[in-house]
């Protein structure tokens, strides 16, 4: 596959991980589940800041793979909060590896965006705070 460079965002990541072997499927790159899960950790960070509180993730409103991650590759994951409604918020997940640290390059793995929606102490669906 042919890697594109890009450049890291100027701002620091709301996630930053290295992937160990334990994450790999039978090919050897790093489960999309994984990507997935620490997606949705790094989404959730952003979204709990903005509700001031409490969410839940309700939609995976898309996902696209765009290179396999390996293990020792350090993956940061960068958000945006592109929407924020009356009781919910969508954010944009960016994902860069850094690899090859002997000549080190930076590629774009996975993009994503959620929807999470803020939730009270019982569970129950609230409306955000003022931003």
């Amino acid at each position: 596959m042919n890697e594109q460079i890009t450049a890291r965002p100027a701002r620091e990541p709301e996630l930053r991980v290295v992937p160990m072997p334990s994450d790999t499927n039978p090919s050897g790159d790093i489960f999309g589940g994984w990507v997935m899960a620490q997606v949705d950790l790094a989404g959730g960070i952003v979204a709990m800041r903005r509700a001031r509180g409490r969410v839940a993730t309700v939609a995976v409103n898309a996902f696209s793979f765009r290179q396999p991650i390996s293990v020792g590759d350090v993956v940061s994951f960068y958000v945006d909060v592109v929407k924020a409604g009356r009781t919910s918020v969508t954010v944009d997940v960016l994902v860069i590896a850094e690899r090859h640290p002997e000549h080190p390059i930076t590629v774009k793995v996975t993009e994503a965006t959620l929807t999470y929606v803020a939730l009270d102490s019982q569970g129950n669906k609230r409306e955000l705070p003022p931003a």
